[in-house]
């Protein structure tokens, strides 16, 4: 339960400890070369038409370094700096009254300096002065920049990332540039425990929803209404709203795995796959359910969502610190051949027959099992390492069957312990029967 003061500004989340950014920060620097500064900036505010703007959305690596989730907010480490007031500095937009009439509170420098505990605040009218001082008379040699270098990204817009190291480049050429992106994802595969908590309450937000949503569903209902429910539950428990497009896809639509238009009436008889999170604090669930949209599944339909329920299961009982992602998928592919066979759409002739790339399972099952979570949804970090300690995985096997109509997914969100998992999920139904006796209460 939050509490309510009246003479601070209000957040719909509580408040994340500062002790979790100045450990990041710290983390950080023992990573960093002698003589470095290394600059993190905000993301832009992104257009839309006429005078028109996106949501605004921080960049997640200055939230985990500071936790100010302000636009035109910039962060500068320069650990060998002479004075140490600034060897971390952080840089606001500066608040005026007739900013404030139009977007309201912008941080002061005491609020940043708690929320982030960097003592040292400036105005980003005072940067270039500093930042210059840093580069010709703080002893800067290595400057490190930031870039999205996650092995999915297509960035096709100029970031303000982009923008600031063409700056950076031409007004100092004769710095060592480095990448700050490898040691980002580095730190932030390994969770610290507030972080974990905060995973764990978007998973307890979302489990709300789902729950909700169980209640709900029947048939006539669309899929907007269902996604309704969903943002209704997250918003009135504190989260912003979803953590990604939800993708809420009854019958023939379950079969596509990034299917967002979430505009079809479920019919009785349908399956309905909800592949749906909250956010919580800017940290993310990601989970799926498939259910019965009329409260029971069909014989055919239980038997092909048991047959998921015992590869999310096995996949669940692979996972530890000593696994290595491709490995593991590898794994699951050999596990989901055999419950294929069972289910009567592939033969063990068909398997013997295949050729390497062209794998008959890849008909039923087209996607990944699992993928790093946190502060992104597909979160940063290398996933030809061992699973580290404390990341945060997905687990999410699925079988699809176009020409039956429906498919089926199940996806859990867990915690890598030296030794198996922590299910932060856990506690959401599962079992076919456990949803069966939910929906028709």
């Amino acid at each position: 339960m939050l509490t309510f003061n009246p003479d601070l500004p209000q957040m719909r989340y509580e408040k994340i400890d500062k002790e979790l950014f100045i450990t990041n920060r710290r983390r950080l620097v023992e990573d960093l070369k002698p003589g470095a500064v290394a600059v993190f900036n905000s993301n832009d505010t992104m257009p839309t038409t006429a005078d028109g703007t996106m949501p605004f959305r921080q960049n997640n690596d200055l939230i985990y370094l500071t936790g100010v989730n302000q636009e035109e907010t910039m962060l500068v480490i320069c650990p060998g700096f002479p004075d140490k007031r600034f060897r971390e500095v952080l840089f606001l937009r500066e608040p005026n009254e007739n900013l404030e009439k139009w977007e309201g509170h912008k941080l002061t420098r005491e609020e940043a300096r708690a929320d982030s505990g960097i003592e040292t605040v400036l105005w980003l009218a005072d940067f270039q002065k500093w930042f210059h001082h840093m580069m010709t008379m703080g002893g800067a040699e290595h400057v490190y920049l930031n870039t999205n270098e996650h092995y999915r990204s297509e960035i096709i817009v100029q970031t303000r990332d982009a923008r600031f190291i063409e700056w950076c480049q031409s007004k100092y050429p004769m710095h060592h540039y480095e990448r700050a992106a490898p040691i980002m994802a580095k730190l932030r595969t390994v969770k610290q425990p507030h972080e974990v908590l905060m995973i764990q309450k978007a998973v307890d937000v979302t489990e709300k929803g789902f729950r909700r949503v169980l209640k709900f569903v029947k048939a006539g209902v669309a899929e907007y209404e269902i996604e309704a429910e969903y943002i209704h539950e997250f918003i009135r428990n504190g989260s912003r709203g979803h953590a990604y497009s939800p993708i809420i896809a009854s019958g023939k639509n379950n079969v596509v795995l990034h299917y967002i238009e979430n505009s079809r009436k479920c019919k009785a008889g349908d399956l309905l796959l909800l592949d749906v999170g909250a956010e919580y604090g800017n940290y993310n669930a990601d989970l799926t359910r498939t259910i019965p949209v009329n409260g029971r599944f069909s014989k055919r339909q239980k038997e092909v969502y048991n047959a998921v329920l015992r590869i999310h299961r096995e996949a669940i009982n692979l996972l530890g610190s000593q696994v290595v992602y491709f490995d593991y998928q590898k794994e699951i592919e050999k596990i989901m051949e055999r419950e294929l066979v069972k289910l009567k759409l592939i033969s063990m002739k068909d398997i013997k027959n295949q050729k390497p790339g062209h794998e008959v399972f890849r008909n039923y099952f087209y996607h990944g099992t699992s993928h790093m979570l946190g502060l992104d949804i597909h979160d940063v970090g290398n996933m030809h390492d061992r699973m580290a300690v404390n990341s945060v995985w997905t687990v999410e096997p699925g079988i699809y069957i176009k020409e039956e109509g429906f498919g089926v997914r199940l996806e859990n969100n867990v915690v890598i312990r030296k030794k198996g998992v922590l299910d932060l999920t856990r506690n959401i139904p599962i079992e076919a029967e456990e949803i069966e006796e939910i929906m028709s209460k």
